[in-house]
């Protein structure tokens, strides 16, 4: 087995074949499931509906949507959904740099990933804004890179809350109306 792969392994991958490049190491994805698209497509609904109405410049991008998060080659993610405002990161292949927003939906096979690594990865890299949407547990973990890093602290929302996006102070999502 290889030690460390780039994204010249990254991008060699058969077509198909879903996987990420997190810290120079492979990571297979598993086909989503069901509740996993319906919250996927409803979240991806109502951002760009808000984008179009406020006639906004970002962009929203549902996986399989490469985004590279570092210059060191060696973080290619896949986000389930990806919003960049800056379009100066998009290029032919996908996103170089943070996203501003994230949203990861959470499947059995990726609870860890998401939960640990991907937090201390993102939130590294400058994203603004990530949400973890978990269908088991029926809750959203919200991180928000602006906040003082040493006041920094998840907030978790019930599937039934309200929850207000923090790159856009005029829309709410909320998740149990998704299903």
């Amino acid at each position: 087995m290889k030690e460390r792969y780039t994204s010249k392994d990254y991008w060699a991958l058969p077509e198909g074949c879903r996987s990420e490049l997190i810290d120079g190491q492979l990571y297979d994805m598993a086909p989503p499931s069901r509740i996993h698209q319906e919250i996927v497509s409803g979240i991806l609904y109502l951002l760009k509906k808000h984008i179009e109405s406020k006639k906004g410049g970002c962009k929203v991008y549902p996986a399989p949507f490469a985004v590279n998060l570092d210059a060191d080659d060696k973080n290619w993610v896949e986000p389930d959904i990806s919003v960049i405002c800056d379009p100066d990161k998009l290029t032919d292949r996908g996103c170089s740099g943070a996203p501003d927003f994230i949203v990861e939906v959470v499947s059995p096979g990726s609870r860890r990933m998401d939960y640990a690594h991907k937090v201390s990865l993102y939130l590294e890299s400058g994203v603004r804004e990530y949400w973890i949407v978990d269908p088991l547990k029926k809750c959203t973990t919200v991180y928000l890179n602006e906040q003082d890093p040493s006041e920094f602290a998840p907030i978790i929302f019930p599937f039934e809350s309200n929850i207000k996006v923090g790159i856009y102070a005029d829309l709410s999502i909320n998740i149990s109306q998704l299903l």
